[in-house]
């Protein structure tokens, strides 16, 4: 089995490589900064991971062109060159910010798409594109869409946190009582693999999320017992926390309201699908051993 992968140099790729080699199976990259990357094709890979994309930026500093040229024109590309090659699966890494970024209940994978961001639009508009081609007998597309991704090497709003409690500053939103999805890098990493060996699974599209949730207030609590620190939280007002996101906005502070709303709302994730495709009553590893792994990674690092 070899497995062409686009975007391998980032975190979820370099952790995807490590979980196959250690599972003997070899990766190859497509170097689509390379002009000759269909070059990766003739290597006959037997899957197409595409994990290459235009990260959703929270200081909306980028371009709309760039997240629909990175995001669905890419994707449309190394997907055509797909369906000419060898390969059997394709995995096409989208976004639960596809389909809305503010959930009400439990988001499933037949909840309507309302994406407000161009990141979501473009991760959307190349799901509809992938979703309306017609795929050979013998080949399988799979639109995988993540929740918040960690794990080691992870550079995002987990490892500011830990930074932020590692200062052993007071925690100002703890008035806000949420709960929110995470992904361990290692059930993704365990998920796909399992995908890839059950031909039974049909092609479609399939959240992926660990099992059960956290409110930041307990994320809080398990970044603080991992320092050995116990955190303080403030249950500053609500109206206050808001009015300061706001400012953010206008002056360009680090805390804005796009990260007042990650840090504070709700945002569940069902996984059962993929579960029950796959026939598990769960998945390898908890939410907050998960978590904990991550977190370690982030005390080694810092040594």
């Amino acid at each position: 089995m070899i497995i062409a992968i686009s975007g391998s140099s980032g975190f979820v790729g370099q952790n995807l490589k490590e979980y196959f080699d250690y599972n003997a199976i070899e990766a190859i990259e497509i170097a689509l900064r390379d002009p000759n990357w269909q070059s990766a094709f003739k290597l006959f890979p037997t899957a197409v991971i595409h994990l290459a994309g235009k990260a959703h930026d929270t200081q909306n500093t980028s371009s709309l062109e760039e997240y629909y040229k990175v995001n669905r024109d890419l994707t449309i590309d190394v997907f055509n060159e797909f369906l000419h090659s060898s390969a059997t699966d394709f995995f096409f890494f989208s976004s639960v910010k596809a389909v809305a970024d503010k959930v009400d209940g439990l988001l499933k994978e037949d909840y309507t798409p309302s994406p407000q961001t161009a990141y979501g639009k473009s991760k959307l508009e190349a799901e509809s594109y992938l979703l309306n081609q017609v795929l050979p007998s013998n080949k399988r597309l799979f639109i995988i869409r993540p929740c918040m991704i960690h794990g080691k090497n992870n550079k995002g709003n987990l490892n500011l946190l830990y930074h932020f409690i590692e200062k052993k500053l007071p925690w100002p939103l703890a008035a806000f009582d949420n709960q929110r999805s995470f992904l361990s890098v290692d059930n993704l990493s365990f998920l796909i693999l399992q995908m890839l060996k059950n031909k039974n699974i049909k092609s479609g599209i399939y959240n992926f999320a660990d099992d059960g949730f956290l409110s930041t207030n307990e994320l809080i609590q398990l970044i603080g017992k991992s320092q050995h620190i116990k955190p303080k939280l403030w249950k500053t007002p609500k109206p206050i926390i808001h009015a300061l996101g706001r400012l953010g906005d206008l002056l360009h502070l680090p805390l804005n309201s796009e990260k007042v709303k990650k840090l504070t709302e709700s945002y569940m994730v069902s996984n059962e699908k993929i579960k029950n495709a796959l026939d598990l009553s769960k998945l390898p590893m908890s939410i907050q051993d998960g978590i904990k792994k991550t977190l370690d990674s982030f005390s080694i690092n810092n040594k």
